[in-house]
């Protein structure tokens, strides 16, 4: 199905750079008080343990500065837009693990890596232009809209970590509202159309679905939910049908099911 042909939604980049460090911050904080047992403690991310997954939260950002400090791409643009990434990366998650399993041996000293991180992000990223291509593991983007998915990494692992580890680790408002709104634009780019519209208060609302379109009133399609519930369905953390059982999900209408378009990110 062709992509939609909605205006890009737009993100200020020196807030979404802020939303960034907020957000790792915040974790790292949290990182620096897990206890041993904590750290071996499985996650709902197959085999993979809170230590491991505490290691995997570095990479949203030591990834971004490894492509920076190679010499840009020769290409004329990026070959990837910011909506059509969430939706390009189902096939990374095999060399994705062991990254992190390769990591999570060659660096013991949690802390010392979270700082050596953030050193390295606060000293390149600055600099460097909000056109400047990187070539990522799915494509050429925009560094703007690579800072962008780096939200989306931190917000989704941080819900990750905290069911894992029973930690409440806060969420950059910032950062949350991005993550929300590409998700939610990404399920546009999926499905386009307007006979459902999707609600994620108070950060996004879309139309999709092929159908007839809306245009006044209330709309006879509607699906309703909140940030972090909307994030899991899109990511895959929960079901369609169990969201619904536990209220989380308020769909009104016929064409207001979304379970055959979800997830969105493998």
């Amino acid at each position: 199905m062709p992509p939609s042909q909605k205006r890009a939604r737009r993100y200020d980049p020196v807030k979404t750079r802020a939303a960034v460090l907020a957000q790792f911050t915040h974790v790292r904080e949290a990182v620096r008080t897990l206890t041993p047992e904590q750290l071996a403690q499985p996650t709902r991310l197959g085999d993979w343990t809170v230590r491991e997954l505490a290691v995997h939260l570095t990479m949203a950002l030591s990834g971004l500065t490894r492509h920076l400090e190679l010499p840009e791409p020769a290409a004329a643009k990026a070959g990837l837009t910011l909506v059509q990434w969430p939706l390009a990366t189902a096939d990374r998650a095999a060399g994705i693990a062991d990254d992190t399993r390769t990591l999570a041996v060659d660096r013991p000293d949690l802390e010392a890596l979270y700082e050596e991180v953030a050193g390295r992000f606060e000293d390149l990223v600055p600099g460097a232009g909000d056109e400047r291509l990187v070539a990522t593991r799915v494509g050429v983007m925009r560094l703007a809209d690579l800072l962008v998915t780096r939200t989306v990494e931190l917000v989704v692992h941080t819900d990750d970590l905290n069911e894992a580890a029973g930690l409440d680790i806060p969420y950059d408002r910032q950062a949350l509202a991005a993550c929300t709104r590409l998700l939610a634009d990404a399920l546009a780019e999926k499905a386009p159309g307007g006979s459902v519209e999707v609600r994620v208060p108070p950060f996004a609302v879309v139309q999709c679905v092929p159908g007839p379109k809306h245009t006044r009133g209330t709309p006879p399609n509607v699906v309703e939910t909140d940030p972090l519930t909307w994030i899991r369905l899109a990511t895959g953390r929960t079901e369609w049908a169990r969201a619904l059982d536990e209220a989380k999900v308020g769909a009104s209408g016929e064409r207001a099911d979304l379970a055959a378009l979800l997830p969105l990110m493998g």
